[in-house]
């Protein structure tokens, strides 16, 4: 199929929050997509918080700094760049493939630990640089709650883990939500649970149950089990990786199934 017509106009909702869904739209725009940016999720900076100065003000006494996501990236070393550098012998570790591509643009290092496939946390803690951590001190970077999965099987093996908290993840304002882009979709792109119960929280009653037929694109096998528990009638498409260009490749084979189907 030639290049730049693989979507033939498939409108895709795209949830990202909105710093960081250009690039998704750029690429469903040029497979002859039609994205439609509706961010479900609002980022808060807390990087400038007396608790993440506490955190970074001993960061020295940190063998390895773990950052969960690219907004921990961003906000994490912006905290850091306004208190100093990063210590030479710090170990850099992410738990997906995004983080690590926003570290190598920020540092221009690509970081020292990060997972090869199941970008997750227990992804990342089946690393072997991860196992024997008895005696190190670790610091998480992330937003404000979360899984603990990753802190309470580290501390299990011996370490000492501290978060940092340099952001909030928020939910958008329904009564300023414009509720006209589900005419306009064909199908969804998720990339967290939480972004996923906001959708259907910014959704009116009116349109709830267009939107919970609408099918889903999801990055992990716990979002497409929520969706399911949240009434959504298809089971959604789970991407192998949580990238943009996976998201791409999974929109463009449903959309090849779809033609071959009528």
């Amino acid at each position: 199929m030639p290049i730049g017509t693989e979507l033939n106009g498939v409108g895709v909702l795209v949830t990202r929050p909105a710093h960081q869904a250009g690039h998704l739209c750029d690429l469903i725009a040029a497979a002859g997509g039609q994205p439609i940016p509706f961010p479900t999720l609002s980022i808060r900076d807390l990087s400038d918080s007396p608790a993440v100065d506490a955190s970074l003000a001993r960061l020295s006494d940190y063998q390895i700094a773990i950052f969960i996501s690219p907004n921990a990236v961003r906000y994490g070393l912006a905290a850091i760049s306004r208190r100093g550098s990063l210590p030479p012998a710090l170990k850099l570790a992410t738990v997906g493939n995004g983080s690590a591509v926003a570290l190598q643009q920020a540092l221009g290092r690509a970081p020292d630990i990060v997972p090869v496939k199941n970008y997750d946390s227990e992804g990342l803690l089946a690393l072997p640089a991860l196992q024997r951590v008895a005696g190190q001190r670790i610091l998480i970077l992330r937003g404000e709650g979360g899984r603990e999965v990753l802190a309470d099987t580290l501390r299990q093996r011996g370490a000492s883990v501290d978060y940092a908290e340099v952001y909030r993840r928020e939910c958008p304002d329904p009564a300023g939500t414009r509720q006209d882009w589900l005419e306009k979709t064909d199908i969804i792109t998720i990339t967290s649970g939480e972004a996923l119960q906001n959708l259907v929280l910014l959704a009116s009653a009116a349109v709830r149950p267009g939107l919970l037929a609408k099918p889903l694109v999801v990055v992990s096998e716990r979002t497409a089990t929520l969706a399911q528990e949240l009434g959504f009638r298809h089971p959604a498409i789970v991407t192998p990786r949580a990238g943009d260009e996976a998201i791409l490749q999974a929109l463009i084979e449903w959309a090849q199934c779809k033609q071959t189907e009528q």
